[in-house]
């Protein structure tokens, strides 16, 4: 572990170094290598960049287009953020959001496709659009909000009464819509009884021995995507087994009897020098992210060791559990 931190901490992306001190070694925010790598942050690396591209109305590219232009539109470019912990609080993120809720509350950009999927008890469909955005409006801090909430509960009920099922994938249920529809309900502090039940419900379709994660066996029109069994980072709307896995990692799921063998799958991928190899399929259609042709494979490694530590941790609390139980 101490080789492949020290390899982390030697990326050039402020980001990457600030996510390993945070997560993967525990430091507290007020630490002062955590301080010192979040002001560097603020100033070199890809968050500055991405901001210094956006309108003052709060967009990305287009203000007609806020999810087309793959891979830096206004959508896009928010998952990104999220996923570089760029600072929550910053007003770029808090005008990005706003810019997104307008743009989805009353029904207008949503470019044709979405004219039917704006949040309500009538519709489901492109649940990976409303995971998304519940994310990062959960990461911004404004889960409470009523427009947000709304949003939530559309989730959720696309997770249970509507099984994630959209057009895009024949009207069958969607692992991939399922994967980022609980990315978003796990960002939130507080979790109705309804939201609970539907991250149970959705957990148990992802780890079903049927569909096997590992495998991808999920009802699909084109067979298994041929990202499912890379180790890709960032990912959009899409998803592998190493992303729901992050996600089940954030829900304490990872000891689930069904996230066994996906587990296994990745600690198979890991090298002899205790990395991973990665992929960033859409580098050449989003932002830059990576200060080096090593980073990639960092930031793969880094949310792989992510994953690895949260399955011991949380194996260890069943296992201690279920001892008490017996004694």
């Amino acid at each position: 572990m101490e080789s492949l931190t020290s390899w982390l901490l030697a990326s050039p992306t402020p980001s990457l170094r600030y996510l390993t001190y945070r997560r993967l070694l525990g430091y507290a925010e007020s630490h002062s290598d955590v301080q010192t790598t979040r002001e560097q942050m603020r100033t070199t690396g890809p968050i500055p960049l991405i901001l210094s591209k956006q309108t003052p109305a709060g967009h990305w590219v287009s203000d007609a287009r806020m999810y087309g232009t793959k891979y830096i539109g206004t959508h896009w470019s928010m998952i990104v953020l999220t996923e570089l912990a760029a600072d929550p609080s910053d007003d770029h993120l808090r005008r990005g959001l706003e810019f997104m809720l307008a743009a989805t509350e009353h029904n207008h950009m949503l470019e044709g496709q979405f004219d039917k999927t704006v949040p309500s008890p009538e519709v489901f469909g492109f649940t990976c659009l409303w995971g998304n955005l519940l994310r990062y409006a959960a990461y911004c801090g404004l889960a409470d909000d009523p427009r947000v909430t709304r949003i939530g509960e559309y989730v959720a009920r696309n997770l249970t009464a509507g099984q994630c099922k959209c057009h895009i994938n024949d009207y069958l249920p969607c692992a991939w819509g399922a994967a980022r529809a609980l990315w978003g309900l796990a960002a939130l502090p507080q979790r109705s009884a309804s939201v609970q039940r539907a991250i149970d419900h959705a957990v148990g379709f992802l780890l079903s021995s049927e569909h096997d994660l590992p495998a991808g066996r999920y009802p699909s029109r084109g067979g298994v995507h041929a990202l499912w069994g890379k180790l890709s980072f960032p990912t959009f709307y899409q998803a592998d087994v190493l992303f729901v896995l992050r996600v089940l990692g954030e829900l304490n799921a990872l000891a689930h009897p069904g996230a066994h063998r996906a587990l296994a799958w990745l600690d198979a991928q890991r090298q002899p020098d205790g990395r991973w190899r990665g992929n960033n399929p859409f580098q050449s259609r989003t932002w830059r992210i990576s200060g080096d042709r090593q980073d990639i494979h960092r930031w793969v490694s880094l949310h792989a060791a992510l994953v690895m530590q949260q399955a011991e941790q949380q194996q260890a609390a069943l296992s201690s559990v279920n001892s008490a139980i017996n004694q």
